[in-house]
Order: C-alpha cells, then sequence, then structure tokens
C-alpha cells in the first residue's frame, strides 16, 4: 500500500512545502481581526462591526480544524529530533485546545447575535483578550518549530536522514 504513496521531497513532504502554515496564517488573522472588530465596536458603538467580527470568527472555526489536520500530518512526517519534541508537543496540545476554545466562543457569540445583535456583554470581549493571548503563544510556539528547531526545512531533514539529530 505504501507504494501508492507519493514519495517525499526535500522538505520530507508528499508535497512542495508545508501548508499547515498557510492555513493557520488565516485563521490567526481572522481571529485576532474578529477580537479588533468587536472592541472597536464596543468602544464606538457601531455595531455593524460586531456583524464582520461574527463572520470571522465562523471561518476561524472552520479552518482551524483544516490548519489542525495538516499539522497533525505535517508533524508527523517532520522527523522530530528530542529537542523540539517537548515544543512540537505542547504546539500540538495548544492547537487542539485553540480549535475547542474557539468554537466554543464562536459558539457563545452565536447565542449573544441571536439574541441581540447590536449589543455585545464586556466579559466576551474579556475572553477575546484571553484567546488573543494563547493565540500569540501559540504563535510564538509555531515559530520556535520553524525558525530555531528548524522542522521542515532542508538542512535539518538532510541532517536528521543522515542521523546527525
Amino acid at each position: 500500500m505504501l507504494n501508492y504513496l507519493p514519495p517525499l521531497n526535500d522538505h520530507n513532504l508528499p508535497y512542495p512545502d508545508t501548508i499547515h502554515p498557510i492555513v493557520v496564517h488565516f485563521v490567526i488573522a481572522m481571529v485576532l481581526f474578529a477580537v479588533l472588530c468587536d472592541a472597536i465596536g464596543y468602544f464606538t458603538g457601531n455595531d455593524r462591526l460586531y456583524e464582520v467580527s461574527w463572520w470571522n470568527l465562523f471561518f476561524a472555526t472552520i479552518s482551524i480544524f483544516i490548519a489542525i489536520i495538516f499539522g497533525q500530518v505535517e508533524a508527523g512526517l517532520a522527523l522530530p529530533y528530542s529537542a523540539v519534541e517537548p515544543t512540537l508537543n505542547l504546539h500540538t496540545l495548544i492547537g487542539w485546545s485553540l480549535s475547542g476554545v474557539i468554537s466554543a466562543i464562536t459558539a457563545w457569540r452565536y447565542v449573544l447575535r441571536s439574541r441581540n445583535p447590536k449589543k455585545l456583554p464586556l466579559p466576551f470581549l474579556g475572553a477575546g483578550v484571553l484567546l488573543t493571548g494563547l493565540v500569540f503563544f501559540q504563535v510564538y510556539l509555531g515559530d520556535l518549530l520553524v525558525w530555531v528547531y528548524g522542522l521542515h526545512t532542508v538542512p535539518v531533514v538532510e541532517a536528521a536522514r543522515e542521523g546527525i539529530l
């Protein structure tokens, strides 16, 4: 059965380059933009921004699961060495947790939107601030995996294949 799978390239992937970062950057942008729209809408009284925020959260909720699928595949193909494993495991755990947190916040937002689309309670903004902090920490971990540990970069893949790492 393995004969039917495409061969792995220099990045140790069956496709040209990593897809997880591409999809996850959409999630990051949509979540942060949703929180920003909520804050601006709350403090300026511009309730039209709540609609913008809602749709950003909605599509971020769908997109995070796509990002996780590609993240799991690419993590499995990453040839992680012992120094990177704790960071990769924490990044994976927080990624799955973020999918639940974003889904819960989107569900909460749906209920709030159904009751009164022109009003947003202050605790919801607080949840957005906490979500922003969690997203920033996850971005930091992802940056470590690429820029410090070099996962899926050609030199690190070659070193791992040669047994140097």
